[in-house]
């Protein structure tokens, strides 16, 4: 009986145990990790940096959003209740609406309606017993201007016991789809090239396949040279013209052949940027060692050698201005910066720097325009940086242009709020400065403006800066269909870097938050769309999953297709979208994505879990491709169907069909 009592006794104190609760204030979460948004957040303030207020009442406390947000916690039944005073900040944009939802397991638990700046605020008080997932959303409708921004003011969560809320996890059991590479050799370099009469050509012959491997050419136009130990073509050709040479490579087990052909005349980058960039990787810590490793760590991995050529330096790395021009120098943390490019290139790569027209970067190092004559960069601007986010009176583009030249620049990416006066100036720079160098503009490039950005850059942002999430990516990439007819050789459409590997977007660097689903419908969408593909995480941290979504040559052949033409989105129903793409050959490429009619519903803002495939049937003739055709699985690399002119598939959530058609001919051969 004794024994029975206590075990009695211990079971009620449990209970009683599990029901005492204690309060999470958000803002003391690490509140940009639960962000499924593209702008940052802020805890404490609102979206600007400033104190929370709403109908002039200010708050000390709760996370202030912009934009459309999305917040998504996992309970796991641990929650008693959520609280929280909701409404847009009295500095916000007064032309927008906002509408704040709270919602549990897809049930919507609270729904603002529309609120308009000046509005008292609404009172949240909801029940999440027995909850697994929240989610947290504020839409913004007209939305105009930067400052849209809605508060969660005093936002928290009652919680059992010593429960707290965690991110939902990104679990979803990783797949590789693409066979192992073969031993026999292919070239993977670019089947077209542009160059200026006169400037220095630069071009790898990007091989995959078992080493050693043999170079050689056809007869070279006068001025180019071949090193048959690296495969690299440099040197320059003085006469506008189209130049074809036939480009040969063997190795122990078989050889390969493929044709390239060096336009030169008045445009460059005939086809997508391909590399990396260090932003997503390290932000400011990046430093001269950190550059090497991912050069070195491109060839080890063998990214170089399936078309990947760049190697991007963002911001952080600038110093004092300098030198023979008084032009942006390294700081300390580059002590051997002309080493550094001439290194990178001997591998094969080509090298990217950043800088931006502004007095001061984002990061507040020096930028290409200045209060002072002589560039001077005082403590005053260094460490008040935000009030020198604007143009000075003193400009630098020549003699920034002119130090990168020198350098063996390669990319630049100028990055503020673009207005068409920076572009033009640092564009004619780059023109006069005796070197091509591929022009990209960064962010948000305004579309009324599109023809100028056609003419006067190589790459131009068409949205702000991505995360780690399917929100981000879907407003990054999917949503830009009014920018693809504008996307092409020489200028192309940039949705931003790739969010794969680990990433510090928002936070510590960590794992990306897609799905593995997520991330094959990203690099198909940034193929199809002929974008730059851009890695932005550390390169010798890659993963065998990773590293195989990054090494697909079928892929990547889509991406740099000569044509240069960006996939048409066809259709939009039932949660799927369908893209097609024409291709240099006349075969086209098709994406058909699962889009679970993101946007359309609040609970399609949330992964809540539970989400199932999509069953699909293809009809190629209302893409208007009559007749059947050879379709080929790209990422599987692998004929699915020898003639047809429909076909039955399943797409996962947020997953991906990739495939490629060609015309039946009867000549197809399954593999």
């Amino acid at each position: 009986m004794k024994y029975i009592l206590i075990f009695i006794f211990t079971i009620i104190s449990l209970s009683l145990k599990s029901q005492v609760t204690h309060t999470v204030f958000l803002d003391d979460l690490n509140m940009k990790t639960f962000s499924e948004g593209i702008p940052s957040i802020s805890v404490k303030q609102n979206g600007g940096g400033d104190s929370i207020r709403i109908h002039r009442k200010i708050y000390k406390r709760g996370v202030g959003v912009q934009s459309l947000s999305v917040l998504t916690l996992l309970l796991n039944q641990h929650a008693k209740s959520f609280r929280a005073e909701v409404g847009p900040d009295d500095r916000a944009n007064g032309n927008n609406t906002y509408d704040f939802i709270v919602m549990a397991d897809r049930s919507i638990l609270f729904q603002s309606g529309p609120m308009k700046v000046g509005d008292e605020a609404k009172n949240i008080d909801v029940d999440l017993r027995k909850c697994k997932r929240l989610g947290l959303i504020v839409l913004v409708k007209d939305e105009r201007g930067q400052q849209a921004m809605g508060n969660w003011a005093d936002a928290r969560v009652e919680m059992f016991g010593n429960a707290v809320p965690i991110n939902i996890p990104n679990d979803d059991k990783r797949f590789i789809l693409t066979p192992k590479e073969k031993r026999t050799p292919r070239i993977n370099s670019p089947k077209v090239f542009g160059a200026t009469p006169g400037n220095p050509i630069f071009y790898y012959i990007a091989v995959s396949g078992l080493r050693p491997i043999h170079y050689k050419t056809s007869i070279l136009p006068e001025g180019l040279n071949l090193d048959a130990k690296t495969g690299i073509i440099s040197g320059n050709i003085l006469k506008k013209g189209n130049y074809k040479v036939l480009l040969q490579v063997a190795n122990a087990l078989g050889n390969y052949s493929q044709t390239v052909t060096f336009k030169i005349g008045d445009t460059i980058s005939l086809t997508p940027p391909i590399g990396w960039n260090g932003w997503n990787s390290w932000a400011k810590e990046i430093d001269q060692s950190k550059v090497i490793a991912s050069a070195n760590a491109m060839v080890k991995m063998g990214l170089r050698d399936h078309g990947w050529n760049y190697v991007n330096i963002d911001d952080a790395w600038q110093g004092i201005r300098g030198g023979i021009w008084n032009a942006i120098q390294p700081n300390e943390k580059f002590p051997a910066f002309k080493n550094m490019v001439d290194n990178i290139h001997k591998l094969g790569m080509r090298v990217g720097l950043y800088s931006t027209p502004w007095i001061t970067s984002y990061a507040g190092f020096v930028g290409g325009s200045s209060p002072f004559s002589n560039g001077f960069y005082p403590d005053s601007i260094k460490n008040n940086k935000r009030a020198f986010r604007n143009i000075g009176s003193y400009r630098f583009e020549e003699q920034d242009a002119k130090q990168m030249a020198v350098w063996g620049v390669d990319y630049l990416k100028y990055d503020w709020r673009i207005e068409l006066k920076s572009a033009e100036r640092m564009s004619e720079a780059l023109k006069r400065s005796g070197r091509d160098i591929h022009f990209s503009i960064s962010n948000s490039a305004p579309f009324a403006q599109v023809n100028d950005w056609i003419r006067m850059t190589n790459s131009h942002r068409t949205g702000p800066d991505i995360r780690d999430s399917w929100t981000s990516l879907y407003l990054c990439a999917f949503n830009i269909n009014k920018w693809s007819p504008y996307g092409g050789p020489g200028h192309w459409n940039d949705p931003d870097m790739m969010i794969v590997g680990n990433v510090t977007t928002g936070s510590n660097l960590h794992p990306t938050r897609l799905t593995p689903d997520e991330q094959y419908s990203h690099v198909s969408i940034f193929s199809l769309l002929a974008t730059p593909i851009l890695i932005g995480c550390p390169i010798e941290q890659l993963d065998a999953f990773t590293l195989n979504l990054l090494t697909n040559d079928e892929v990547i052949e889509i991406n740099q297709d000569p044509l240069g033409k960006p996939a048409k989105l066809m259709s939009d129903e039932n949660g799927i979208q369908v893209y097609l793409k024409s291709l240099e050959n006349g075969d086209f490429a098709i994406g058909i994505f699962n889009t679970a009619n993101w946007g359309q519903n609040p609970q399609s803002f949330i992964r809540w879990g539970d989400e199932k495939p999509l069953e699909y049937t293809l009809d190629i003739s209302k893409l208007g491709l009559k007749g059947k055709y050879s379709i080929r699985d790209v990422w599987r690399q692998k004929i699915i169907s020898k003639s047809a002119n429909s076909i039955s598939l399943k797409i996962n959530h947020h997953g991906v069909q990739f495939l490629r058609v060609s015309k039946n001919d009867g000549k197809a051969n399954a593999t």
